[in-house]
């Protein structure tokens, strides 16, 4: 299995309650966030980990240089990392897309903290719905913590039907929990959505319903991202 993760912010508002470290850099439970999505992809047969981080953040070239020549815990890793600043995570997605393998992928933005078993439950069950002929497993959520949380619509089956800013009529059982489990067909939709001028992965997830993915939704208990101060205390006593 094929990995990506995006870790090209820049951390603003981290940095603006006090923390120095670069997002990418900051640990949770004593270990770096990249380094945390890096051994968990590690210990769900990765075949190759492909990263992007921005130019304002030498710490974090560093740091991801020194896994892909020494590797992780005394194993290598199969690493590969770009260093681009970009305006939206939409765009991240796109200069990553032009070095990553073909073939299956998950990929989730570097400050996604998850239950471990989940998503090893997560990869085993986005490889079957890969065989069952489905173009993607979008890992979604019940628990709601997002300042602008994208909702997402799925019918009985958990076919993904679409994804909205707001559910004004509570018809959105879901939120998207920002991990994504795609084929490479995902690349086609990303390019149309540059060309018309897009940005944000909502408008990515969007394009995905318009171009007819079949996708499925695949339910985690909790997934929070790392956005301020007190996320890196509330993200310990989750995993803990």
């Amino acid at each position: 299995m094929n990995y990506a993760i995006i870790a090209a912010g820049e951390g603003s508002r981290l940095a603006q309650e006090g923390i120095r470290e670069p997002k990418p850099l900051v640990k949770v439970c004593h270990e770096h966030l990249i380094d945390r999505l890096i051994r968990i992809f590690m210990a769900n047969e990765a075949n190759r980990i492909s990263v992007i981080c921005n130019a304002l953040t030498s710490e974090v070239c560093r740091h991801l240089q020194a896994i892909k020549t020494g590797g992780m815990a005394g194993s290598p890793v199969p690493l590969d990392f770009i260093v681009q600043t970009t305006p939206s995570s939409m765009h991240s997605f796109y200069e990553l897309s032009k070095v990553m393998e073909p073939g299956p992928f998950v990929m989730t933005t570097v400050d996604t903290i998850f239950i471990e078993d989940e998503f090893a439950d997560y990869v085993r069950a986005f490889k079957a719905q890969l065989a069952a002929g489905f173009d993607g497993l979008m890992g979604v959520t019940d628990f709601v913590d997002d300042e602008k949380p994208l909702y997402v619509r799925t019918d009985e089956a958990m076919n993904v039907t679409g994804f909205y800013d707001d559910d004004p009529g509570n018809r959105c059982r879901f939120i998207s929990g920002g991990i994504y489990g795609l084929t490479s067909s995902a690349f086609d939709t990303l390019q149309n959505c540059m060309e018309r001028g897009e940005s944000r992965m909502r408008n990515f997830q969007r394009g995905l319903v318009c171009d007819g993915r079949k996708l499925k939704a695949y339910r985690f208990s909790k997934v929070m991202d790392v956005d301020h101060a007190a996320d890196i205390r509330k993200a310990e006593a989750f995993i803990q």
